[in-house]
């Protein structure tokens, strides 16, 4: 099975993540999670690769850039922390730890996190890139 595009998964994938391919933190992350995840259950995006009209209704690329985010079976698009959760679901050996992170107040810890993540992503990209 061919892994570098996003249309190597079938289009009937439980859930379609959104990743931006041009971020080396990025590739990093989702690389592990796609070698743990060989099946074919989810469908893998590069977003700065995709055309506009890969993206769902209402995601704008830099949006789509700006934060993580997934889109699931029933076409609901979640972002951040949520996004984060819906993907370990899916993920084998992960689903433990989705099960956990959706005990409340777990999700509003989480996209907290993920926002202060967020401020000092820009850095570590600069890092990752040298």
């Amino acid at each position: 099975m061919q892994q570098t595009t996003s249309h190597s998964l079938p289009r009937s994938a439980p859930i379609t993540v959104f990743y931006d391919g041009a971020c080396p933190l990025c590739q990093r992350e989702i690389g592990y999670y796609r070698r743990l995840s060989e099946d074919g259950s989810i469908r893998w995006v590069d977003v700065e690769a995709a055309e506009a009209c890969q993206l769902p209704g209402g995601l704008e690329k830099d949006d789509a850039l700006a934060r993580f985010h997934v889109q699931t079976a029933g076409g609901q698009v979640l972002s951040g922390a949520n996004a984060f959760i819906a993907l370990w679901a899916h993920i084998p050996g992960f689903q433990w730890l989705a099960k956990i992170a959706r005990l409340p107040p777990l999700p509003w810890v989480l996209e907290r996190a993920y926002r202060g993540f967020l401020l000092i992503r820009p850095s570590l990209q600069r890092a990752l890139r040298r």
